[in-house]
């Protein structure tokens, strides 16, 4: 079940902290040695096994790991350059995939407050749950990878026919419009209107953090919004 955040402020000050995190050391660790940038969900946020070592770098609440098939240490996940310097990546230099905007302060606090990244960690879980499920019930509809992209700090995956009807569908820990989480459709046609389409900032729809806590089944809840949502693709309705 996905808890309840208390402390609204707190939560935002913590998940900022944690896209630093994965914009200027997860995703550059991975982008060094593989021209990739796309993170993963496994108890916290990760790099996919990468390397002939299989390295992984993965942060959790309150630690960072950084492991390969011969070994790993792990460390307290405390400032932005205490974490650049443990996995050894410039927290200030530039992929080349994408613009990134978020602090180069190596005093930078990204740890946050526990009761806030064991929020961010618990959204993060019941969102790969969710769109795994989805794209594997899709299968046939070319869905893309579910993946943790750093410059936008959502997770999400893609599919559907190429004719109007393609979406993205992901779940977010909240942005500038969204202090909280929410579940989003992304329409890639954007003319889509009526009383699906309700998100804030962007066009598409949303279902909130709040709306899910709430329901006494928050998996059922959310399949039911994915679905409604693919049936109205091309509905004006």
């Amino acid at each position: 079940m996905l808890p309840a955040i208390t402390d609204a402020d707190e939560y935002v000050r913590t998940r900022d902290g944690w896209h630093a995190l994965a914009e200027r050391v997860l995703a550059p660790a991975l982008h060094s040695a593989t021209g990739h940038i796309g993170l993963r969900v496994d108890d916290g946020i990760t790099t996919p096994r990468f390397g002939a070592d299989d390295r992984r770098v993965r942060a959790w609440v309150g630690n960072l790991e950084d492991h390969t098939a011969g070994g790993g240490r792990t460390t307290s996940l405390t400032t932005l350059g205490a974490a650049a310097d443990f996995v050894g990546v410039d927290a200030c230099a530039d992929t080349g995939v994408y613009t990134p905007t978020t602090t180069t302060d190596p005093t930078a606090w990204i740890a946050g407050d526990d009761h806030s990244a064991t929020a961010l960690v618990a959204w993060f879980a019941f969102g790969d749950t969710i769109l795994r499920a989805w794209a594997a019930a899709h299968a046939d509809e070319s869905p893309s990878t579910v993946q943790l992209w750093p410059e936008h700090f959502d997770l999400g995956t893609d599919l559907g026919p190429d004719d109007g009807r393609r979406a993205n569908y992901g779940a977010s820990p909240g942005d500038a419009d969204h202090p909280l989480p929410y579940l989003y459709v992304g329409p890639w046609d954007q003319s889509v209107e009526g009383a699906l389409w309700n998100a804030t900032g962007f066009k598409g729809a949303e279902l909130t953090h709040a709306d899910l806590v709430a329901a006494p089944d928050q998996l059922a809840v959310a399949a039911e919004f994915l679905a409604t949502r693919l049936a109205g693709l091309g509905s004006p309705n």
